[in-house]
């Protein structure tokens, strides 16, 4: 492929960034968290782990089970944290993690729960979601992540969509060009 036909690719990828980030605007006030700037970053991120989950529909499962997963565990460390930190100080949230970190990596034996990476972005998604927009809930949080995570699936799927369409007629155009 020539580079001035490769060059389409970028754009097409470009073209799906300035259309998640639109959703992310029209999306931002039905969220749950009122006063928000948007999430669009959440779908980003999600459409990069769905290319490191293998870029297939089961990487897209994975990556949404590994959401869910990053939520139940975050929220897991926080209640134990929590329940912890009156005895334990400063050891309370250190030792939460600890404790759940360990059945987080027993899932690598566990398919289609075995993404460790994605449950582990899931967590970090959830714990800066909560650390940092105001007005965090446990429930207005994993809502919003999980709206977020599809999002970002389906635009890795549609990103490979578009490339293997393109690419498929670029091919075939050369075979009747040569």
């Amino acid at each position: 492929m020539k580079f001035s036909q490769f060059f389409l690719i970028p754009v097409m990828i470009a073209a799906l960034a300035f259309t998640i980030q639109l959703v992310d605007q029209s999306l931002a006030g039905l969220m749950p968290v009122p006063a928000n700037k948007g999430f669009g970053w959440i779908g980003f991120i999600c459409w990069s782990l769905y290319f490191l989950a293998g870029g297939d529909l089961a990487g897209g499962r994975k990556v949404l089970y590994a959401c869910v997963l990053g939520i139940v565990a975050s929220i897991a460390i926080m209640e134990i944290s929590g329940a912890l930190g009156s005895h334990l100080n400063a050891f309370a949230t250190p030792l939460a993690i600890f404790a759940i970190v360990i059945p987080c990596l027993c899932l690598e034996r566990l398919p289609p729960f075995d993404f460790i990476p994605g449950i582990f972005v899931g967590a970090g998604i959830f714990f800066g979601f909560m650390s940092y927009v105001p007005g965090a809930t446990y429930t207005n949080a994993a809502i919003t992540e999980l709206v977020y995570a599809v999002i970002g699936v389906f635009y890795g799927w549609l990103s490979l969509v578009l490339r293997g369409n393109y690419t498929a007629a670029i091919e075939k155009n050369a075979q009747f060009a040569g």
